[in-house]
């Protein structure tokens, strides 16, 4: 699991507030991961001399302020013999791509779901989902079942498939 840290956006009028030493240490902590234990925030809060509950608290903290994305879990995919990986791809009419988003997103074989503005002419879809799966052949049942869900408003779709895989690392602090 991991406590990926990402950019502030803010009013250009609004001034950036600094990242206390604290949170900074908190930060640096968890880019690798949180510890492999019953009580990963425990073991946090013993490494930096906190209380349990001020790492609880600090994280959430980081979470609502939009300093962290999120806290979750990065599973090796082919490790767990989920080796056919498919970005599907579609064009969802305008109207009812978030609602549709939002219930491909809920799938179980789908791992990530989101919008992304189209490129026209050359990419003309506008929502991303993620398929993993044991075999191509199961993947393009997934997608099946994802086209079905979206009926009349998907207009075209295609899937792209993982060549190679990528270390995942989110965004890390220096300095």
């Amino acid at each position: 699991m991991t406590a990926a840290p990402q950019r502030q956006e803010r009013a250009s009028t609004e001034p950036v507030e600094p990242i206390d030493p604290i949170d900074r240490r908190l930060i640096a902590a968890t880019q690798s991961g949180l510890p492999l234990v019953p009580r990963p925030y425990r073991a946090l809060a013993d490494g930096l001399g906190l209380s349990e509950r001020e790492v609880a608290a600090r994280l959430g903290a980081l979470l609502e302020a939009g300093i962290i994305r999120r806290i979750g879990a990065v599973p090796n995919h082919y490790a767990l013999g989920y080796s056919a990986n498919g970005m599907s791809v579609w064009d969802i009419d305008d109207e009812a791509v978030s609602a549709l988003g939002r219930r491909i997103g809920a799938l179980d074989f789908v791992t990530h779901c989101y919008r992304r503005p189209r490129r026209p002419p050359v990419w003309p879809y506008n929502l991303f989902a993620m398929v993993h799966a044991r075999s191509r052949d199961e993947v393009a049942d997934h997608v099946a079942r994802i086209a079905a869900l979206a009926g009349t408003a998907a207009r075209a779709h295609d899937v792209l498939y993982s060549t190679r895989i990528l270390k995942k690392t989110g965004l890390r602090l220096t300095g």
